[in-house]
C-alpha cells in the first residue's frame, strides 16, 4: 500500500511538471485579454493583477531591462532615454483594443 501511494504521488508530481507550461499565459494572450498593457517607460504593466500575470510581467520586464541596457550602451545613451524611446514606439504600435497607460497614469483601451 505504501509503495502504491509513493508511485501515485510521484506520478502526480510528474504530470504536474509536464503540464504546468500549458497553464501559463502568453504575452499576446494577456494583451488581447486586457490583462497587461504597455507603459510610457517601455515596460509592461498589470491592468488586472493575479499571481500568474505578475510573474509574466516580471519575466518580460526583466528581459526588456537587459535588452534596453545593451541597446543604450551600444548607442551611447542613458538607459532611461532608451526606455522612453522604445516605450513610445510600443505604445504607437499597440493594436486597437489593447491597453496602454496614459501620461495621467490611467489604463485606456487603444
Amino acid at each position: 500500500m505504501k509503495q502504491l501511494k509513493t508511485i501515485l504521488t510521484f506520478a502526480t508530481l510528474l504530470l504536474s511538471l509536464v503540464f504546468t507550461p500549458a497553464w501559463a499565459i502568453s504575452l499576446s494572450d494577456a494583451k488581447s485579454q486586457g490583462l497587461v498593457g504597455e507603459q510610457l517607460n517601455g515596460y509592461l504593466g498589470e491592468v488586472k493583477s493575479s499571481p500568474k500575470i505578475s510573474a509574466l510581467v516580471k519575466s518580460i520586464n526583466s528581459k526588456r531591462r537587459a535588452a534596453y541596457a545593451a541597446k543604450a550602451r551600444k548607442a551611447g545613451v542613458d538607459v532611461n532615454i532608451m526606455e522612453l524611446r522604445i516605450g513610445e514606439r510600443l505604445i504607437q504600435r499597440a493594436p486597437a483594443g489593447q491597453y496602454i497607460k496614459s501620461p495621467d497614469g490611467q489604463w485606456k483601451q487603444k
